[in-house]
């Protein structure tokens, strides 16, 4: 098969699809990888180190996109819309349930897309969705401490105190994969955690983790309203697979919060946990809306996309290696990554998606047959 890696250009995304470890695992199983020249810079990968596992250089992007398979990272964006074609085979991010754009794009070109974050084991874990979650949940409370500042509109407190004074209040709503991660990362720089979550599961075990490090709570409107006056930082970590995520914080309800306080929703890709969340980037990342900062990047692992990229491709070499050997049979014989396949020949294929945009959704199998 002819895997094509395009650079990615949505606004300062500095991760590539492959690196130069995966584009070699295709070469040895006797495929050809397409590699547009300086698709890896800004993850640290050369052009040489492409050149050397085998890559074949192409100077545009055009010709990367015109292999069967395009690997990538974040969704096509509009200006790559045209590249999109009933026989090509894409598996990147999409998150389609809030981009009605991309979806019809996809639809009306008739391309198989499937998306990393649905791809889901039969113990309903999301393997290629979870490294970028946990970036983006250690992430969350870095940008959440800089946007506390003053300068940056914040309240103009320090996350861990000093002696003498407290430390920030972080509210983190969700225990999943992102929430715990956040959590993580917040109490290590000394703030005071309140993680929400409606899994009792969930919350046992950060309460068996952190032994009194951090409070726990089960999610309900009372909860939240009562919670939400003091909380200086509110981390958006609720995730429902391929679906858009539900609203807990409603725009009436910002003006409980203290003015300057900081919402960092890491569920702007699902659409957002907060009413008044829309997605930025990281060259304008944050608003202010009833005096609360948001900030709501779509892509924050692209900040540091070394980490994020080696991160990522651990876990979808493996797909990617199956899905050039097998090709599209490869989704009737791997039911995990079958989940993963969002829209194929005009149709969707996952039911949260259809459900989301108001479409109508054929099981998989009965496209692929």
């Amino acid at each position: 098969m002819i895997i094509g890696l395009p650079k990615e250009i949505k606004d300062n995304e500095f991760r590539v699809g492959m690196t130069p470890s995966t584009v070699k695992a295709l070469v040895l199983h006797g495929h050809q990888v397409l590699v547009e020249s300086g698709a890896g810079i800004g993850s640290a990968f050369s052009d040489d180190e492409y050149r050397a596992v085998g890559a074949d250089l192409v100077p545009s992007a055009e010709q990367a996109w015109a292999a069967q398979m395009v690997v990538k990272v974040k969704e096509p964006i509009a200006s790559e819309y045209a590249f999109l074609r009933q026989d090509l085979l894409l598996f990147t991010f999409l998150h389609l349930a809030s981009n009605p754009a991309l979806a019809a794009a996809l639809l009306s070109s008739g391309t198989t897309g499937i998306a990393y974050e649905t791809v889901q084991t039969a113990s309903g874990q999301l393997p290629l969705l979870t490294p970028m979650s946990e970036v983006a949940g250690r992430m969350a409370p870095q940008v959440g401490a800089v946007h506390l500042q003053k300068p940056y509109g914040g309240r103009g407190v320090l996350m861990g105190g000093v002696p003498g004074v407290a430390p920030a209040n972080v509210l983190v709503l969700g225990a999943g994969i992102v929430g715990s991660n956040a959590a993580r990362v917040a109490v290590g720089m000394g703030a005071q955690v309140t993680v929400l979550d409606i899994s009792h599961d969930r919350l046992k075990y950060l309460d068996d983790l952190y032994r009194g490090q951090l409070q726990t709570r089960i999610s309900n409107a009372y909860t939240l309203e009562t919670l939400l006056p003091t909380a200086d930082l509110v981390i958006g970590a609720v995730l429902i697979p391929g679906g858009r995520a539900p609203w807990l914080i409603t725009r009436a309800l910002l003006p409980t919060m203290q003015p300057g306080a900081v919402i960092v929703d890491v569920a702007v890709d699902q659409g957002g946990c907060i009413e008044t969340t829309r997605p930025t980037t990281h060259s304008d990342p944050s608003y202010v809306v009833d005096g609360i900062v948001h900030y709501c990047v779509a892509n924050m692992p692209g900040a540091v996309p070394r980490t994020s990229t080696i991160a990522l491709n651990n876990q979808t070499a493996s797909y990617i290696l199956q899905l050039a050997d097998a090709g599209i049979a490869a989704l009737r014989d791997n039911a995990a990554l079958r989940y993963g396949l969002n829209t194929c020949r005009g149709f969707v294929t996952y039911p949260a998606i259809g459900t989301a945009l108001g479409l109508e959704s054929v099981e998989p199998l009965t496209v692929l047959s």
